[in-house]
C-alpha cells in the first residue's frame, strides 16, 4: 500500500463500452438539501435540521478535437424536445498499475452544452472541447 496520494492526471471515462479521452474532469460532487422544520409546539427557540434532497453539478469533460472522432457530436445530435439518450458513464481513478482505485458511477447522463474551442491566429495550443452533462446521481466506490 503506498503511504502517497494518489495522482488526478491518471484517470479514465467509459460510456456505454466505449472508452473516451478527456483532458480534464471536474464537477464529480453531491450535495445534500438541509430542510428546516420546527412543530409549533416545540418548546425549543428553533428549528430542527434534516437531510433534504440530494442535488448533482452537471459534470464537465474537455478534451482535444480529433479529425474524424463524430462520437460525441452523434451523442449531442440525439437530444429533441423532451427526448435524449441518456448514458451511464464511470470515471475511474488510477493507481500506478492501471486498476482503477476510485470509480464515480454517473447515471442517466446526457449532454446540455458542447463548447468548441476559441480560435486564435496567433497562438500555437491544442483545440479543446468543452462536453457538459447532466445527470440523475453519482455513486462512488472506493476500492
Amino acid at each position: 500500500m503506498s503511504k502517497y496520494p494518489l495522482l488526478t492526471c491518471h484517470y479514465m471515462v467509459e460510456w456505454g463500452g466505449s472508452r473516451v479521452s478527456f483532458t480534464e474532469v471536474s464537477g464529480l460532487s453531491i450535495e445534500h438539501g438541509v430542510v428546516e422544520y420546527r412543530d409549533g409546539s416545540s418548546p425549543e427557540n428553533a428549528v430542527v435540521k434534516m437531510p433534504g434532497l440530494e442535488k448533482y453539478n452537471n459534470i464537465v469533460l474537455k478534451r482535444g478535437i480529433m479529425k474524424g472522432d463524430n462520437e460525441f457530436y452523434q451523442w449531442v445530435n440525439t437530444i429533441r424536445f423532451n427526448q435524449v439518450e441518456r448514458r451511464d458513464i464511470v470515471i475511474s481513478l488510477l493507481d500506478e498499475s492501471h486498476s482503477p482505485v476510485m470509480r464515480w458511477k454517473v447515471k442517466s447522463a446526457w449532454p446540455v452544452k458542447l463548447e468548441g474551442p476559441a480560435l486564435k491566429s496567433d497562438v500555437s495550443e491544442a483545440a479543446i472541447e468543452t462536453l457538459e452533462l447532466a445527470h440523475e446521481g453519482i455513486v462512488i466506490e472506493n476500492s
